[in-house]
Parts: C-alpha cells; sequence; structure tokens
C-alpha cells in the first residue's frame, strides 16, 4: 500500500513540475485537449507528474456534460492511428522482422491508453481513473460510441488490478473504522442498518474477507461475508439478525456465503469474485477442518421482473411450470387468466404464501436452468457461481422476507454449493456447453423444467 510519505513525495514532484511548465491557476476547458497532448510528448518526470496532476484536477472539476465531451476528445482525437497502422501493417508484411512486429503493436495502442497509463503517474491517479470510468459507464448508455474508450480503460484496468497485486485481508471489528464505514456503504445485497449490526455480522461466527489493491488505500475492492452455522441455511433472517446467539464457531459444519458486493462502480467487468470464493473457502478450510459443507444463500434479483416478462415466461410456459397449482392461484386471484392471477398475487407475496410456495419453487428452478441470454443463463448472480464452478444445490421459497427480496424476487433464494473436488469439472462443462449441475435432490425437477420449458404439448 502506497505510504503517505510517498504520496506526499509524488505531490511535491508535481508541484516543482507545475513551477517548471509555468502554469497559474486553473486551465479553461479549452485547454484540455493541449494538457493531453503536452503530457503525451513531455519527457521530464516532475513536469509529466504535473501535468497529469493538473488534468485530473480539471476533470474533477467538470460538469456532466463537459466530462461527455472530453469522453468524445478522447475517442475521436487520441483513438488510433488507422494511416499509421496501415503503413505499419505493410512494412511488416513485407519484412515480418521484429523489428516491424514491434512498429506495428505499437502504431495499433491508441494515444488514449498511453494518456491513461500517464495520468497514472498523477497522485491517486488510479483512484482518479476508476472514478473517471464510473462516470463513462454512466454516459454509455446513450453514447454508444464511446464503448472503445471504456475498452481501453477496461483493459487497462484487467492489468492493473490482477490478482497478483491484490491483498486478500480478513475485516472484524478491529479494522480501521474508515474500512467499516466503507462496508456499510457498499453493503447492497443485505444493507447494514446500524453500528451494531455491523457488529454483529463481525463477530466470532461470522468472517468477512475482502480483496484490496495497493495503489487504492483502505478501499476494498470486493467483499464477501460469510455464517459459519450448522446445515446449510434456508432463510436470510437467522444469517443476518442482529439479535442472533453467536455460535461458537468450532461446532459449525458449514459455511454460507451470504452476501458478495463489488464496491467500485469504475471496475466493472474486472472479475474478482471467483479468487476471492475460492480462496476464502480454503482459510476458512484451514482455521475450521471441521466444516465440510460450503454454499451460498444467494438472491435472484431478476426473478420477478422475468416472470413478468412474457417473452420469457410465456402463459404456455407458466401453464407448463405451475402445473396442478394453477387453480388455487386464479382462485385465490379471483380470475380464470393465471399470468393475470399470479401477477396480481405477486404483488402481496406473503398474504398467498401456502399457494405460491410450490408454483415459486419450480417457476424459480425454470427461471435458473432455462432463462437464457446469448446462451448464458439470465440471473446474473446465477452465471457468476456456476461459471466459477458451483453447482445449484436448492430453491428457497419465501427465504427473504424483506421488501426488497419480496420485490426483487417473490422472496425465493437459491443454495449453490461449491465443492473443492468438483470445481474444475463444473467450471469447464458450464464454460464449454453452458451445462449446469444440479445438486442430487434438484436433477428430477430439472429434467422435468427442462421439458416444459421447450415443449408446448
Amino acid at each position: 500500500m502506497r505510504s503517505i510519505w510517498l504520496e506526499k513525495v509524488i505531490d511535491s514532484v508535481a508541484d516543482r513540475g507545475r513551477e517548471l511548465l509555468g502554469m497559474r491557476g486553473d486551465p479553461a476547458p479549452s485547454d484540455l485537449e493541449n494538457l493531453c497532448n503536452a503530457l503525451l510528448t513531455q519527457k521530464g518526470e516532475a513536469s509529466g507528474t504535473a501535468l497529469a496532476r493538473e488534468i485530473l484536477r480539471h476533470y474533477q472539476q467538470l460538469s456532466t456534460a463537459r466530462k461527455l465531451e472530453f469522453f468524445t476528445l478522447l475517442d475521436s482525437r487520441f483513438g488510433p492511428d488507422k494511416d499509421a497502422i496501415f503503413k505499419a501493417a505493410n512494412a511488416f508484411r513485407e519484412l515480418g522482422s521484429a523489428q516491424a512486429w514491434l512498429s506495428l503493436s505499437e502504431t495499433m495502442e491508441p494515444q488514449r491508453l498511453r494518456l491513461f497509463r500517464r495520468l497514472n503517474t498523477a497522485p491517486d491517479g488510479t483512484r482518479a481513473l476508476v472514478g473517471m470510468r464510473a462516470d463513462l459507464l454512466s454516459l454509455l448508455g446513450q453514447n454508444p460510441s464511446l464503448e472503445a474508450v471504456d475498452a481501453d480503460l477496461k483493459r487497462l484496468f484487467t492489468f492493473w488490478f490482477n490478482r497478483g497485486f491484490l491483498e486478500l485481508r480478513r475485516i472484524d471489528w478491529r479494522t480501521s473504522a474508515t474500512v467499516l464505514e466503507k462496508l456499510i456503504t457498499y453493503e447492497s445485497v443485505h444493507e447494514i442498518q446500524s453500528w451494531g449490526d455491523l457488529r454483529r455480522r463481525l463477530e466470532a461466527d461470522r468472517r468477512c474477507f475482502a480483496f484490496f489493491h495497493p495503489a487504492l488505500a483502505d478501499d476494498p475492492l470486493i467483499f464477501v461475508e460469510a455464517a459459519l452455522v450448522r446445515g446449510m441455511a434456508a432463510t436470510i433472517d437467522p444469517l443476518i439478525d442482529e439479535g442472533a446467539p453467536v455460535l461458537n464457531p468450532h461446532d459449525a459444519d458449514s459455511v454460507i456465503f451470504y452476501s458478495i458486493n463489488n464496491c467500485l462502480t469504475g471496475l466493472r467487468g474486472v472479475s474478482f469474485g471467483n479468487f476471492l470464493i475460492k480462496q476464502v473457502a480454503m482459510e476458512l478450510q484451514r482455521e475450521f477442518p471441521a466444516v465440510k459443507l460450503f454454499s451460498t444463500l444467494s438472491p435472484m434479483p431478476g426473478f420477478q421482473r422475468a416472470l413478468r416478462d412474457r417473452k420469457i415466461f410465456t402463459d404456455w410456459r407458466l401453464q407448463a411450470m405451475v402445473g396442478s397449482g394453477a387453480p388455487a392461484i386464479c382462485a385465490a386471484a379471483g380470475t380464470k387468466d393465471l399470468a393475470s392471477a399470479l401477477m396480481l398475487l405477486l404483488q402481496e407475496p406473503l398474504r398467498h404464501e401456502d399457494v405460491l410456495t410450490a408454483p415459486l419453487t419450480r417457476l424459480g428452478l425454470a427461471y435458473l436452468v432455462c432463462a437464457r441470454r446469448k446462451g448464458k443463463p439470465l440471473d446474473p448472480v446465477a452465471h457468476f457461481h456456476l461459471s466459477n464452478g458451483a453447482q445449484l444445490e436448492r430453491i428457497n421459497p419465501f427465504a427473504n422476507r424483506s421488501p426488497r427480496g419480496l420485490r426483487q424476487s417473490a422472496g425465493v433464494m437459491v443454495n449453490f454449493r461449491y465443492i473443492a473436488q468438483d470445481f474444475e469439472a463444473n467450471h469447464e462443462a458450464f464454460a464449454r456447453h453452458k451445462k449446469i449441475q444440479l445438486g442430487r435432490a434438484l436433477q428430477k425437477d430439472g429434467r422435468s423444467v427442462r421439458e416444459a420449458w421447450t415443449s408446448r404439448s
């Protein structure tokens, strides 16, 4: 982790560089392109650091509209030089030499990549660039032409945040208040209600681990919360209840991963979770040899939305999945139309728990194993765990009775089980063929919903 002393040294270098460049006051918006060009051509370390700092300071003061102009500038003025690429490619085709290849490789690199690397030399430059990408992602939906700029930043971050640079740390009640406050801020799966709530999540029978990067002091990149319990948890409340009794962790036989949070929007798409889950499992296995079962209790955040999408759950698919439960659903809703009846009951699912439990279990299984987009599971949480080598173990209706859990997934949660000896085989089957490994208890129902999903008879 970069020390405060080092940051002061870099700042002093930048200050000296600013003096050497004759900078006075803040640059005008029209100067930003000139500053970027100057940074790309600057030879001196002090002046380069000063320029990088000034560009980032100036960027952070821009309005959203001005930031869009800046990203558009990066796309149009600091992209690849097509003519130079063609020329270098022809030279490589004719000569085929190592030097020609090196020249072609260098020419193909967009100027903005070199610009980003030089901006990273500014004090706290990495954090500023991660924030810059967060801004860019917020603009991308309305400005798809900027995808190349985003791809370049993501490419750099993939290198800079390589697993080899990350440090796994356990977070407990003795961890700095700065980090603990960020856990509260970044927790997006099961909101931390208070400091007392956080303290319970860090007790002896709970564990929290996070990855940190040397350039981002006290800022977790991703963290996982785990509960040491007996048996596979089927509901979330006992895991996050502030008043739950503390179990002696050495009496536990299971670890339940119940919350995984990516913290920094600017690192979206840079994968850390697959390393985190497996490394934490190894750490806990060493600490508690009696633990034999590693499982998640995961949300299905898009389940309710998918149920309402007639392109995914068509009327005949709903009928096939609900089966004999259809009359009870229609009777409870007072209508003969199954889709309308189901949507009506899902407005207040707890009132109709007895009628909905079995249908939601089957519909949840169908959503996870059958609903696809471009061949991948529609549910992003399922895709994450399945691609990491987990198997789908159990569907848990009404496992999350919070307003958010009911709104997103009608309260349904799922257990994905991690079995060390099956990691690689499951991962390969999913990566190559998108095959989902089901636990023994789900295999019969899994075959049934797959057949029903594709058959209209």
